[in-house]
């Protein structure tokens, strides 16, 4: 027997006898187990014996006996179970599945000898789905593309590798000529008239992550009709044979570079132009500043941090603040350069400026780096994703507000021992001076002063009120619908993610009233919209995304008018909250002092509380014995639905379920074997208004779920603090007793 076919054999043996254990002790489910067993050692065979890869990849065999002999089965499964789900603006996935194979990717390169398959990130995959993406440019007469990198191990690498395959095409390929923030590439597209444009990145996933995210000729992520064709008729139907590469000295005219005013030292631009997008970005976004003498005023007397966790932001924040003449900055110098193997964070934290644990680890950096004196001194310390597509504000507590804001941010005792176990050596913090802003107080304090000032700047009225209107996702705070309410404007929400937030404006700009039952697609609800409508002055996620996309765009052109990208951009919303940071200054407020006065002691809007957790905190249930967790999880969280909607009472920590509701779109029904999953979550309503509720949504591509959690509290000056306790208190009660009956702690 050849000694190739014995291998085989004896992986087959083992990957059987492992999951016939887990089918026994009911880890993995009966569907999960089958397509396992018909898929794997299939996918192992066509892997190895492809000519291509072996020809391409020649380590993958090696990567895949190093792993048979840690005996490491369900990452082998995970691999080759299935071909990498594709997500709403790409793919995503783990491109390493531990610290080693970070270290060997890192070190060696995209042929590094680690477990990989079609189901992880990896040379093969991306040149397999760029093949169907070309393919599927060509014949709907796409012409030119946009490709970059965030920090991402060996993303230059990937991001070359996929542009000589385009190149291959006959497609003309603008490539940055340096890792570039997402925001810049999603404003590039529209901006030189380039139909697609793909990064590549895994935005503020784990070290271990990497992903494509493909944009639409107007910037926007493709939305779901173009997704479900060009996967269903083109990505799903690439072959190895559909791969071909052509050398950049080759590509003549086809080949264009993207970057700063100058050429970098030791590029090779093969004689080529350069086109500086750079300035061309960082320009557009100072446009957005509202008050620009007030900006000019307090410019000096404002202190900020910034912190790029190793992305994309290290130059873009530092230039655009030099820029606006902001002279106090203190950059966090450690993590002001790329590294994806995100030295100060362990394998499984995520570098999101949206997750508490990440700011505690930038705030105790800098401390290192400035000291806890100089801390003390900041207005704010902002931080960014890899990508810089989201933000994240870290900001002084009131003296008088410590105690109440320690109890706030402080773990509960569960998720402190979550929290242990995925960390043997985890450490809460100690230092409760410091608070980091939720998306949702950050995005709240931001409307209302943008609309505030825009209103006082128009002898108090607000400019086209009647055509105005707001976008968030239905995981977002009311707060921002309240707000918008009061000032006069519409209200949509969408599901989550940016791109059918985008596609909600786009319809509007184009006169349709958005139908909540024929749009359901991408549609939850609206407020206050009507004909007159046109005008958007922000989308905003609670998963720390903002942009603005303005009015209707000008003919030929598709930015809108006084509007930015139709994707997310941190480095506009870090621009934007340093004007707020002046305006604080002006007025001799700290900003949680200012969102008390204007926002929660407001009678038309009073205290939210919103609480988010995922589980796991991190990541993801791994294998497909996570994914048969994440499915029991929410059958789990659907019987609870189903028995209270037959009549049987349901109460979360002393807290009565008064109504429920079920959203579902379709989106991921084959992906979990589910016709009507609910991809967009189970939503529990403690009252009768509907604005102290709790919204557990699955993932759609990942093995996790999103917990969130709405409380809302009228307050007045006296009882403000109490209430801000006990609200928090209450959620993370409810948070507990919920993840507990379904499984989820």
């Amino acid at each position: 027997m050849p000694e190739m076919e014995m291998m085989l054999k004896g992986i087959e043996r083992e990957i059987n006898r492992y999951l016939d254990s887990k089918l026994k002790e009911r880890e993995i489910r009966e569907e999960l187990y089958k397509q396992a067993k018909d898929n794997v050692m299939k996918n192992i065979k066509n892997w190895l014996n492809n000519k291509y890869i072996a020809r391409n990849s020649p380590s993958l065999i090696r990567g895949l006996l190093e792993a048979v002999k840690q005996k490491r089965w369900e990452n082998i499964i995970y691999a080759f179970a299935s071909d990498i789900s594709f997500g709403t603006a790409g793919i995503r996935g783990l491109a390493c599945f531990n610290e080693d194979d970070v270290k060997k990717l890192a070190g060696i390169g995209i042929d590094a000898p680690i477990l990989r398959g079609p189901n992880t990130i990896n040379n093969i995959v991306l040149l397999l789905k760029s093949a169907g993406l070309a393919k599927y440019a060509c014949d709907n007469n796409m012409k030119s593309i946009v490709i970059g990198y965030d920090s991402r191990i060996r993303g230059r690498d990937f991001a070359e590798l996929i542009a000589r395959l385009f190149l291959s095409f006959g497609i003309k390929v603008y490539l940055f000529d340096e890792a570039c923030p997402y925001p810049e590439l999603t404003y590039t597209v529209p901006t030189i008239g380039a139909d697609l444009g793909v990064l590549i990145s895994a935005s503020h996933n784990d070290k271990r992550y990497n992903g494509y995210k493909i944009s639409s000729q107007t910037g926007a992520q493709i939305d779901i009709q173009q997704r479900n064709i060009l996967y269903n008729d083109y990505i799903s139907k690439a072959t190895t044979s559909d791969i071909n590469l052509m050398d950049f000295k080759d590509s003549g005219e086809k080949l264009v570079f993207l970057g700063g005013s100058e050429k970098l030292p030791g590029r090779n631009y093969l004689g080529k132009d350069l086109i500086d997008m750079h300035t061309k970005h960082i320009n557009h976004i100072k446009n957005f500043i509202l008050d620009k003498k007030l900006f000019s005023q307090w410019v000096d007397k404002m202190n900020l941090g910034y912190c790029a966790f190793y992305g994309v932001g290290y130059k873009a924040v530092p230039r655009i603040f030099r820029e606006l003449d902001i002279k106090n900055i203190k950059i966090i110098k450690e993590m002001n350069r790329l590294d994806g193997t995100f030295p100060c964070f362990h394998l499984y934290q995520q570098p999101d400026p949206g997750d508490p644990i990440a700011g505690s680890i930038a705030v105790e950096q800098f401390k290192k780096e400035y000291s806890k004196e100089e801390f003390d001194k900041l207005d704010v310390l902002i931080t960014t994703d890899p990508d810089a597509d989201r933000v994240g504000f870290i900001i002084r507590v009131p003296e008088n507000q410590k105690e109440v804001y320690r109890q706030i941010a402080e773990h509960s005792k569960d998720l402190k021992n979550s929290l242990r176990k995925m960390i043997p050596d985890y450490k809460e913090r100690t230092d409760y001076d410091w608070y980091m802003l939720t998306a949702e107080e950050a995005f709240s304090l931001l409307l209302w002063y943008r609309l505030h000032k825009m209103k006082k700047m128009n002898k108090g009225i607000l400019p086209d009120a009647e055509k105005g209107f707001i976008v968030i996702n239905h995981t977002t705070t009311d707060i921002l619908k309240k707000l918008a309410l009061k000032y006069g404007l519409g209200v949509v929400k969408a599901w989550v993610g940016i791109m059918f937030m985008a596609k909600c404006v786009e319809k509007v700009w184009n006169g349709e009233i958005l139908d909540p039952e024929k749009d359901h697609d991408y549609l939850l609800s609206t407020t206050g919209m009507d004909g007159k409508r046109c005008i958007n002055l922000a989308l905003m996620e609670q998963s720390s995304g903002l942009t603005i996309m303005g009015g209707k765009p000008l003919p030929g052109e598709h930015l809108g008018q006084n509007g930015h990208t139709r994707d997310k951009d941190g480095i506009l919303a870090a621009v934007m909250f340093a004007e707020l940071v002046a305006y604080a200054k002006s007025k001799g407020k700290n900003l949680i002092e200012l969102l008390d006065e204007n926002i929660y002691l407001d009678p038309d809007i009073g205290f939210f509380a919103n609480y988010y957790e995922s589980s796991p905190y991190w990541g993801q249930f791994e294998g497909p014995t996570g994914l048969s967790k994440k499915i029991n999880i929410v059958k789990k969280l659907d019987k609870l639905r189903g028995d209270f909607e037959s009549g049987k009472g349901l109460v979360f920590a002393g807290t009565k379920v008064l109504s429920v509701e079920r959203y579902a779109t379709g989106k991921y029904d084959e992906l979990h074997g589910w016709k009507g999953f609910p991809d967009e979550g189970i939503r529990f309503f403690f009252d009768k208004e509907k604005l102290n509720y709790l919204t557990i949504r699955p993932s759609g591509t990942s093995h996790c779920l999103r917990c969130h959690i709405q409380l809302h509290a009228d307050v007045s000056k006296s009882d403000l603090l109490k209430k801000k306790v006990e609200t928090y208190k209450k959620a993370k009660e409810i948070m507990a007793d919920v993840k507990r009956l379904c499984g989820a702690d």
